[in-house]
């Protein structure tokens, strides 16, 4: 038996005003997901439990069938595992976002104009963290590049007991001020950053950004707190070899602490212009390399949702569609092997709010030996209108994997 789990990062939304009153799982031609859905279990998922934040780290981990309330240790110290960065037991490591933030003099009266500083190529983040780390970096603050806007600070004899340190992409368009940590233990951390501006802000990458009228990369944003994580190889947890395709540097720290298969897709951008293609193509080739599960994760939808862009989240699902599901369903069907799929997001990303939330999401899961009465179309209403639910959201990999009627 194969197994595709293929995640549409933040796809469930709510009624939009302006898609019509529809939602974009709604009005997204997806035939080939509700033609799936005519023969699946399809049903709602708890993936973010009480008490938990509704982000890509804890709800991922459920669906891959972690319990976060046993395995979380914070977002980052999964990022650094992806980039190569060795933690000691004493580090604690953050995610060090690049945005753009206006040029008010006082930095918590500034507003934080995009999380992701316009989706900053690799090589110009790359320039920019360097600065930081040779202005800012010392044996107890090191910097690592990523990918994109996304990059890692570890802390040596750190600590967790930051109070809140805010993702940047839940403050689009508000000023900072009330989002920076009152925490004395943060205090080090929030004079990085604002240290960081004066350094960044006539920096040679961001110069030429300006002349190009491109968002300026001009200062970092620290969040995302954690110490070493701890998982369980997915093969002994699981009994299935795996594997993880994503553009993202969580998703892949996940896959490497968990000792699953993590290829690079070239292209892979985390956007709409992601290589869809290329991300199926390592799909296809993780099943042909011995991988009984791939775990292909889209973050599209997500990046429409926290941008507000609807009529491009709803282009995002039918990409997905159209340029990964497709190739794979067609090599599945034509490999000679039982397969089953699922397909879900991890948590919702309304439109109306621009970032995460609890809700329970909508699952399907298809099985090619056994045909489910299921629903004429896959959408969040009718994923409800079933009755079937998870209340633990791990759960979700058991029933995939068979071992949950």
């Amino acid at each position: 038996m194969k197994y595709l789990v293929l995640l549409c990062d933040g796809m469930a939304d709510t009624p939009n005003a302006a898609l019509g009153g529809k939602t974009p799982m709604e009005l997204a031609n997806k035939p080939i997901m509700d033609k799936l859905a005519k023969a699946s279990v399809v049903g709602m998922c708890r993936t973010v439990g009480a008490g938990l934040k509704p982000g890509s780290d804890v709800a991922n981990l459920s669906v891959m069938g972690y319990d976060p309330y046993v395995c979380y240790t914070g977002r980052s110290p999964l990022e650094a595992a992806s980039i190569g960065v060795q933690l000691k037991e004493t580090d604690v490591a953050l995610r060090c976002n690049i945005v753009t933030l206006s040029d008010e003099e006082d930095y918590g009266q500034k507003t934080m104009v995009d999380y992701c500083a316009g989706d900053i190529s690799t090589k110009e983040a790359h320039e920019i963290i360097k600065t930081v780390d040779k202005e800012l970096g010392n044996e107890i603050y090191k910097f690592y590049g990523g990918v994109s806007y996304r990059h890692c600070l570890v802390w040596d004899n750190g600590t967790t007991e930051l109070g809140n340190m805010t993702p940047p992409h839940d403050i689009s368009g508000r000023v900072i001020g009330e989002y920076l940590s009152d925490s004395q233990n943060a205090q080090p951390l929030i004079e990085l950053m604002k240290k960081s501006y004066n350094i960044l802000k006539d920096h040679p990458v961001n110069i030429e950004r300006r002349k190009k009228g491109l968002n300026e990369a001009n200062s970092i944003w620290l969040w995302g707190e954690g110490k070493k994580p701890m998982l369980e190889d997915f093969y002994n947890k699981n009994g299935v070899k795996g594997a993880v395709v994503s553009a993202v540097d969580l998703l892949k720290g996940i896959g490497i602490c968990a000792n699953m298969e993590t290829p690079e897709v070239e292209g892979a951008t985390g956007y709409l212009d992601t290589n869809f293609e290329g991300k199926a193509q390592a799909a296809v080739e993780a099943f042909k390399n011995g991988n009984d599960l791939v775990y292909v994760h889209i973050e599209a939808p997500d990046e429409c949702g926290h941008r507000g862009e609807a009529e491009n989240k709803v282009k995002a699902i039918e990409l997905i569609e159209e340029r990964a599901l497709k190739p794979i369903m067609e090599y599945l069907e034509s490999c000679g092997e039982a397969f089953r799929i699922l397909i879900m997001p991890d948590h919702p990303t309304p439109l109306d709010i621009k970032t995460h939330s609890s809700e329970p999401v909508p699952f399907l899961i298809y099985d090619s030996t056994a045909v489910e009465s299921g629903v004429d179309v896959f959408t969040e209403k009718t994923a409800q209108s079933t009755g079937i639910f998870i209340e633990h959201g791990p759960s979700v990999m058991d029933k995939l994997l068979g071992k949950l009627s």
